[in-house]
């Protein structure tokens, strides 16, 4: 298992547990999370108040964190679509926050069980891809 498989799983069972916000912010103040809330408490153990009313520095928050940002992109990755970009820096917070918490390419707003099921696809992944050695050249 990879530490970012682990992130994502215990962000799956927060998700499940705290409910699924789908609202403005990050997470509600009854405790509901969006996906990365859920994984940034899956890394921190906690979800700080800025999360619910200053998105602004939960963003800051967030993309300071390594490996929360690690799972993000991981999970932004299994999603059926690109993420969007500024200035050519693909916005994965916003993606996963689009496509699994909003409606996305006229569908309806994903529901909880979508959302769980791509925390465990991007687990999975995690762990597939830190499943092979680190490939290094040999010496000539």
């Amino acid at each position: 298992m990879s530490s970012t498989g682990t992130i994502l799983r215990t962000a799956a069972q927060l998700y499940a547990y705290h409910g699924h916000h789908d609202g403005p912010h990050f997470a509600a103040t009854d405790g509901r999370l969006d996906p990365a809330a859920a994984i940034f408490r899956a890394v921190t153990g906690h979800t700080p108040h800025a999360f619910t009313n200053d998105d602004e520095t939960a963003l800051l928050l967030i993309t300071t964190n390594q490996p929360a940002m690690d799972a993000i992109r991981t999970l932004s990755a299994v999603l059926p679509t690109q993420p969007p970009t500024t200035d050519g820096i693909p916005d994965h917070i916003e993606h996963i926050a689009t496509l699994t918490a909003y409606a996305a390419l006229g569908q309806p707003p994903a529901g909880p069980d979508t959302v769980l099921g791509n925390l465990h696809r991007a687990a999975q992944a995690a762990d597939v891809l830190n499943a092979f050695p680190t490939q290094h050249p040999h010496a000539a």
